[in-house]
């Protein structure tokens, strides 16, 4: 079903190669850039544009459609009793209710199943409390589901809305990775915030081909509060992921399984006026000759976001080789009024023709374009160690 697209505003964005390379002339490249989207009610969504980077690092963004397609929405996932135990307990529900669930459960059950023996169990116990228990169990075992697109419509028309009830105030911020597996096939996997207006879920996306997306929970005490962002590779046989799991500092993480994270250490803390009050991610690290490079955005005493630089070891990315004093970027007069004011963010960046190229957003009102020369840009963060 074709739905018009109404006034929104796109800000936060990511940036990574598109799959389809096919014709395009040397020293070019095509890109994919999403979005947050945010429509009435400041309900966040993630849309799609087509760039081109040409020789030059000039985007040429493609003319985007003027209406979008309502996905098909797909629930066929099984899932493991004692893994979704787990899950439900982090959520902060009652033992005793997760429990009297659990109990009337097989070892491996489909959406179906649960919302059956749910229903069953809301019979017996004719309980608010318990009602709405039960009802967020539903909800969770709904953060799992595929997402397709029809193959003839334009990646501009894709829009991925909130879908679940964790998500019922919107998805926020992903950001894009693209990413190389072991055997040379690549996946796509973005990071997104889910927001019921209580509770912050942190959720994982993967595609091939961005038609198809499956859309699962992320797990585990290093998967909370916002701003993860996966390693474009496994590194010593395992994913890894940065974030900022208290609010305020760095932290990476380490996993064989890639939507299940424990054991965060601590990678770095404010250490500079403008990041005193938080330092985090602007998305994904980008792999150097010369070390992982990682965008940050920091905040200061007056609550201005602005973006650095840091480069960390590509053996050991626990080990940091050196950061940015100053800022990479901060707004100008220009870009500090929005809905958010004073905020530049980023949610992943790409290198090409030997410059980084950073999309960002304008204090959550608009989205710009900023490139750097790479080489000197690393070499000023190893001097600045």
């Amino acid at each position: 079903m074709s739905i018009q697209l109404s006034q929104q505003l796109f800000f936060n964005p990511s940036i990574v190669e598109n799959p389809d390379q096919s014709d395009v002339a040397e020293g070019e490249k095509r890109v994919i850039i999403s979005f947050r989207a945010v429509g009435e009610g400041h309900i966040s969504s993630i849309v799609f544009r087509r760039a081109v980077l040409d020789i030059q690092n000039n985007i040429i963004m493609s003319s985007p459609g003027t209406l979008i397609e309502e996905a098909d929405i797909i629930r066929n996932t099984v899932y493991k009793k004692d893994i979704f135990e787990d899950t439900a307990l982090l959520s902060q529900l009652s033992n005793e209710v997760v429990d009297k669930l659990v109990n009337q459960l097989p070892d491996s059950f489909d959406y179906k199943t649960l919302k059956k023996v749910i229903s069953e169990l809301e019979l017996e116990e004719r309980n608010e409390v318990t009602y709405h228990a039960f009802e967020k169990i539903l909800w969770l075992a709904d953060s799992y589901h595929y997402v397709h697109f029809s193959l003839d419509t334009d990646i501009s028309n894709r829009v991925i809305f909130p879908i679940s009830e964790f998500e019922q105030k919107g998805v926020e911020d992903a950001r894009f990775v693209r990413f190389t597996n072991n055997d040379g096939t690549v996946s796509y996997y973005a990071t997104y915030t889910a927001w019921d207006g209580l509770t912050i879920q942190p959720k994982l996306l993967v595609t091939q081909n961005f038609y198809d997306f499956k859309i699962m929970p992320l797990y585990g005490s290093g998967a909370k509060n916002k701003n993860l962002a996966l390693f474009p590779r496994k590194i010593n046989g395992n994913y890894a992921m940065v974030s900022r799991i208290d609010g305020v500092n760095n932290y990476i993480m380490f996993s064989d399984k890639v939507n299940v994270w424990e054991n965060a250490q601590r990678l770095q803390e404010p250490k500079y006026p403008w990041e005193f009050t938080q330092i985090g991610n602007c998305g994904s690290p980008l792999e150097t000759d010369k070390g992982w490079l990682l965008i940050t955005h920091g905040v200061g005493a007056m609550r201005q976001y602005c973006l650095g630089a840091s480069l960390f070891s590509l053996e050991d990315p626990t080990v940091e080789l050196g950061r940015l004093r100053d800022p990479l970027l901060m707004p100008n007069d220009e870009e500090r009024e929005g809905y958010v004011p004073n905020v530049l963010y980023s949610c992943g960046s790409i290198i090409h023709n030997g410059e980084l190229i950073i999309p960002y957003g304008l204090s959550d009102y608009g989205s710009g374009f900023a490139s750097v020369s790479l080489e000197p840009l690393l070499d000023r963060i190893l001097n600045e160690k």
